[in-house]
């Protein structure tokens, strides 16, 4: 069974949400027989690949929100990603555009390497503090996965695998795909938003239980997510 999920390497819910996934997978009977794909999807297309100046100001600034608001919600989503044993650095996060990033997701998937590349991408933002826009970066990143270096650069030179992440994104369209994480469980049973470790585990039971008919149904409810208005 297929688990595709919508998400992006800067989304803080996403990171979240990954995590209580994998926790709800690590005591799934059928656990070995899932397969996870990542989807693309880009909170803010047009911004530039390296933002200058803070990420809380950045936020307080795009949503009209006091710097003091903007620091408390950063605080509020590190406090919930310690208690799932991750490391959110919202201080020194460096926030820019992940079109590339995507890219680099969709190469090391043709190579055996998407999770590895996820898990790591994510990390070096959220924890590291690393421009995940920056290209040399990613150059680093892609190698240390095990990318071959050659194929990276070839990559990051060109615009290969751009059509892969505007395909995923369309079809996040279709699918009224608004705020990310999305997880789309044996392409019927949806859940939205970083939603607590039990959600998943239901809906992994329900999903393994049915068939695969075309009918899309939400049994995740409205969880905390990124969108187009905020985080």
């Amino acid at each position: 069974m297929e688990i595709e999920i919508w998400s992006d390497i800067v989304c803080p819910f996403c990171y979240l949400g990954k995590r209580e996934l994998e926790n709800a997978l690590a005591g799934f009977e059928h656990a070995d027989d899932i397969t996870i794909s990542w989807r693309s999807f880009e909170l803010d297309p047009s911004i530039e690949p390296v933002v200058e100046g803070s990420l809380v100001d950045k936020i307080a600034a795009k949503y009209g929100m006091p710097a003091e608001q903007a620091e408390q919600s950063q605080r509020q989503i590190a406090a919930r990603a310690e208690s799932l044993g991750l490391t959110f650095n919202w201080q020194q996060a460096r926030f820019g555009n992940t079109f590339d990033a995507h890219r680099l997701v969709h190469l090391a998937a043709e190579l055996g390497l998407q999770q590895e590349a996820y898990e790591r991408l994510l990390r070096a933002y959220f924890t590291e503090g690393v421009a995940v826009g920056n290209k040399a970066e990613l150059q680093r990143l892609g190698e240390e996965i095990g990318l071959p270096a050659d194929r990276v650069r070839s990559l990051l030179a060109s615009d290969e695998y751009a059509e892969q992440v505007r395909a995923d994104e369309q079809r996040a369209a279709k699918l009224r795909i608004q705020g990310v994480p999305f997880f789309l469980f044996d392409g019927r049973f949806a859940v939205s938003g970083a939603q607590p470790q039990e959600v998943f585990e239901a809906a992994l039971q329900k999903a393994w239980d049915a068939h695969r008919p075309d009918q899309l149904i939400d049994i995740g409810g409205s969880g905390e997510a990124c969108g187009p208005d905020g985080c």
